[in-house]
């Protein structure tokens, strides 16, 4: 299939362009640049250095995608409680226009990078699909909405769609040409700010509040291998039914508290992790740990590194790779 993947050069898309091509796939890719690397992408891979506003440019001047990975958002929830009008700007305004392309260009296929932040605090472990969504921040909220958007494209355009909620997704992918992995200015995502706590780079890592009812009183993740997390996309992509939007949670149905993660970055590197307490985040829930049942059931989708110590060394060998080579991921 000929496919455009928006947000391509960013972490989760660019191992997601890597797979599509090794299957086969034709890929062209749309990012701004904004947070991805131009050097993730293969060189035989088009680039279109666009903001997702712009994408009617890209799908209608070259007929024949198939289909559409949509990857390119604004991802930080606890920026999206200071600052939702970019949130809502680029997720939901860019989503719309993407939506109204895909119509233009009659494009049959849609697979939706979603987050487990739709469900909020859930009432039941581990959450399901079919678990009320009640987003406790923006970025949480924005996502729903491209969900219900999407929902209703589908209805009246007989688009065939999927949306991919993700549970936490860390790891590397280190096997190809590329090693791809993390790579954030500032880095705000746990594991790879725990790396960096290991390597000297910072001080210490704050964690946020330590009074939740977990088990020791940090937020309690499901951690998902990036590898596998894109395995998923491409089978979802073929699993697309015209007219149908399906709904998948995606991650391994372990929690992990924060405490948890710096231990075994502890584990893992060798090295001393040094810990600050800081307040609670708004809009944090307290624990989410997904139900993947129907992704197994419907999809044939099993994780091949599903635990905790695979996804850990490798975040960090790609950690040390990306300070040798002086380069970014």
């Amino acid at each position: 299939m000929k496919l455009l993947v928006t947000g391509g050069a960013g972490y989760i898309g660019s191992v997601v362009v890597h797979q599509l091509l090794d299957a086969g796939h034709t890929v062209e890719v749309i990012d701004d640049l904004s947070t991805g690397h131009v050097g993730s992408l293969p060189g035989e891979v088009m680039l279109h250095k666009r903001d997702l506003h712009e994408v009617g440019e890209v799908l209608t001047a070259d007929a024949g995608f198939d289909g559409v990975l949509h990857f390119a958002a604004k991802i930080a929830a606890g920026e999206s409680v200071e600052r939702p009008e970019i949130y809502w700007h680029t997720n939901v305004s860019g989503s719309l226009a993407l939506l109204d392309a895909v119509r233009l260009a009659g494009v049959q296929r849609l697979v939706f990078s979603s987050t487990a932040a739709v469900y909020g605090n859930p009432s039941t472990l581990p959450i399901t699909e079919q678990a009320p969504v009640a987003p406790t921040n923006p970025y949480g909220w924005t996502k729903l909405a491209v969900d219900m958007a999407i929902a209703h494209a589908v209805k009246a355009h007989q688009l065939g769609a999927t949306s991919l909620r993700y549970f936490n997704v860390a790891g590397a992918a280190l096997d190809g040409p590329i090693p791809l992995g993390e790579c954030h200015e500032p880095e705000t995502h746990l594991i790879p700010a725990a790396l960096e706590v290991a390597a000297g780079l910072r001080p210490s890592l704050r964690i946020f509040g330590g009074d939740y009812p977990t088990r020791d009183g940090t937020c309690v993740r499901d951690y998902i291998h990036v590898e596998d997390l894109a395995a998923a996309h491409l089978l979802a992509l073929e699993a697309i039914d015209p007219g149908r939007h399906k709904i998948y949670n995606l991650g391994n149905g372990k929690g992990f508290s924060n405490l948890q993660i710096v231990e075994m970055v502890r584990t893992v590197t060798g090295e001393e992790v040094k810990v600050s307490p800081a307040p609670r985040r708004a809009g944090d829930p307290a624990t989410l740990i997904a139900s993947s049942v129907r992704a197994r059931a419907e999809l044939g989708w099993v994780a091949a590194k599903p635990d905790l110590a695979s996804i850990v060394e490798d975040a960090w060998t790609f950690f040390q790779t990306r300070r040798i080579a002086g380069s970014t991921g």
